[in-house]
């Protein structure tokens, strides 16, 4: 899956968990201060990635890092499918 595969699909379900569209979404923007996430919709981003795309996350290689921005929620979620293929 393309890197712009990957961010439409934690696009579209960044807007099923916060339930709103979500508009001027960049590489940059701030997950939990520019999109308001907090603990629990990061576990429900989660889980709906792994619905959607088969990703499977190792909790244990989750940090904070990952969750900083658009963008590197997406890099993460590219280099774990790059993994799994």
């Amino acid at each position: 899956m393309e890197q712009q595969e990957v961010a439409e699909h934690i696009k579209a379900s960044l807007e099923a968990v916060l339930q709103r569209e979500v508009v001027g979404l960049n590489a940059d923007s701030r997950l939990f201060e520019d999109l308001s996430l907090d603990s629990m919709s990061v576990l429900e981003l989660l889980l709906t990635l792994e619905d959607t795309i088969g990703l499977e996350i190792d909790p244990d290689e989750l940090d904070a890092e990952v969750f900083r921005s658009f963008g590197s929620l997406s890099d993460y979620v590219a280099g774990q499918l790059r993994k799994a293929a």
